[in-house]
């Protein structure tokens, strides 16, 4: 099991910034990959981006160039700092981790972007 907490969300004007944590307990020892995902009222949840244990990352390509995925293993936490935020970039937002036996999910986080 996999326990996640996340924090870092909420209100924040178009082009402002946001940094969100997910923070991993438990068996973290069987972690693959860790990432973000967002859904935004009345669409299906999509993937923001992820990162390997090796560090590799990969991005949707509505996010590149503004959001940066990254990770400390120290502190079993993964970043996403989220600059030049869009109002299209409202949603909640969820960690996901990825182990070799199943996914686990986030509470998600609330992140308001106003135009």
């Amino acid at each position: 099991q996999v326990q996640l907490v996340e924090s870092g969300g909420g209100l924040v004007q178009a082009g402002g910034s946001l940094r969100l944590s997910c923070a991993a307990s438990g068996n973290i020892f069987s972690i693959i990959n860790m990432g973000w995902y967002r859904q935004a009222p009345g669409k299906q949840r999509e993937l923001v981006g992820l990162i390997s244990n090796s560090g590799m990352t990969h991005y949707t390509d509505s996010v590149k160039g503004r959001f940066t995925i990254s990770r400390d293993n120290a502190k079993n936490t993964v970043y996403l700092q989220m600059n030049s935020l869009k109002p299209e970039d409202t949603a909640v937002y969820f960690c996901k981790v990825a182990t070799g036996f199943a996914d686990y999910w986030g509470q998600g986080t609330q992140v308001t972007v106003s135009s």
